[in-house]
């Protein structure tokens, strides 16, 4: 990365953020000294998270679409692409370590707490990471995929696992203790299955409260379901199918003039409907094809009903879940 080319791109970035003016002068100096240039660059990525956190990013979520985002955001999200099997999990461990607890004064709660924190300092801090992390992503404008909670969950398994132990630990009654285990045992099952029944579509998982990998779409786009990861099956559908000739209004960086060279045409969503010669194939990501559906917040002011003229269609094809494909006619 010659040092020129990094130290203009970077200036050109940081300039046109809301970062205060002294970090950026600093990130940009750190850049000239050979020590410090390699931090730089990672400073530069830390300012760039930040910025984004405050200045937000267009989403699609729940049929709206927003630039500042929503509160509740992640805990939907959360709740939608992480296994049915895992929350009922989860769930079994917070009732049942309460069950276990005994009835206390309330003026003993003080020195329970304290003695549990001090016998279980380790449990404590994760629970206060994920409160923490939560809480900072819950109030950031950032909301664009679950990906951004992945630092909370090895923590949330751990805490589930060991919430389960000690349940399986302290129960006296044999009845009670397998039937909480048989439980366990069934939903880890369950847990499995539902990851493997989604294979290769990984990215498009989200599951049965809202009707599986087919129904993501309708809830949240963006990294939870559209990454562009579809096109090179898209291809594989133009083949077997002998489609010479398609529309594409494509979301993800696969290189369209490599995979199907002269098969194709760009499509812009935003153009009239008019102009898309009858008896042709259009294919859309969900990205673009729920932009262009949604009800815009006002904090975004573009448009956003371009693509309600396909509801009258249905898909032809489903790509990986992630692209419709549709025939005007």
């Amino acid at each position: 990365y010659p040092l020129s080319l990094q130290y203009s791109e970077a200036e050109t970035f940081l300039k046109t953020t809301t970062i205060p003016k002294p970090l950026i002068d600093l990130n940009l100096a750190m850049f000239k000294n050979p020590v410090s240039r390699p931090i730089a660059q990672y400073l530069e990525g830390l300012l760039m998270a930040t910025n984004r956190t405050a200045t937000g990013n267009t989403t699609y979520f729940l049929g709206m679409i927003s630039v500042k985002g929503w509160w509740f955001y992640f805990p939907v999200v959360y709740f939608i692409k992480l296994p049915l099997a895992f929350h009922l999990l989860c769930l079994i461990a917070v009732l049942g370590n309460i069950a276990l607890i005994k009835s206390i004064k309330p003026k003993e709660m003080l020195n329970k707490i304290k003695k549990w924190i001090k016998n279980h300092f380790t449990e404590f801090s994760m629970i206060v990471f994920i409160l923490i992390y939560w809480t900072t992503s819950m109030k950031g404008s950032l909301n664009i995929g679950v990906r951004h909670l992945l630092p909370s969950f090895p923590f949330i398994f751990v805490l589930a696992c060991l919430g389960i132990k000690n349940i399986l630990n302290k129960i006296k009654k044999p009845l009670f203790k397998k039937a909480v285990l048989i439980s366990t045992m069934a939903l880890m099952g369950w847990y499995s299955l539902s990851s493997l029944m989604v294979f290769p579509s990984f990215l498009t998982y989200f599951n049965e409260t809202v009707g599986g990998p087919k129904n993501g779409y309708k809830y949240v786009v963006d990294s939870n379901l559209d990454w562009g990861q579809d096109f090179k099956r898209l291809k594989s559908w133009m083949e077997k199918n002998q489609i010479d000739k398609i529309y594409i209004d494509y979301f993800g960086g696969a290189d369209l003039d490599y995979y199907i060279k002269e098969k194709y045409v760009r499509w812009n969503g935003k153009k009239s409907p008019d102009e898309l010669p009858k008896g042709n194939y259009l294919a859309v990501s969900a990205n673009q094809l729920q932009g262009g559906r949604a009800l815009a917040l006002p904090d975004y002011t573009e448009k956003t009903d371009y693509y309600l003229w396909l509801n009258k269609y249905d898909p032809v094809a489903f790509i990986g879940n992630s692209i419709f494909v549709y025939y005007i006619d």
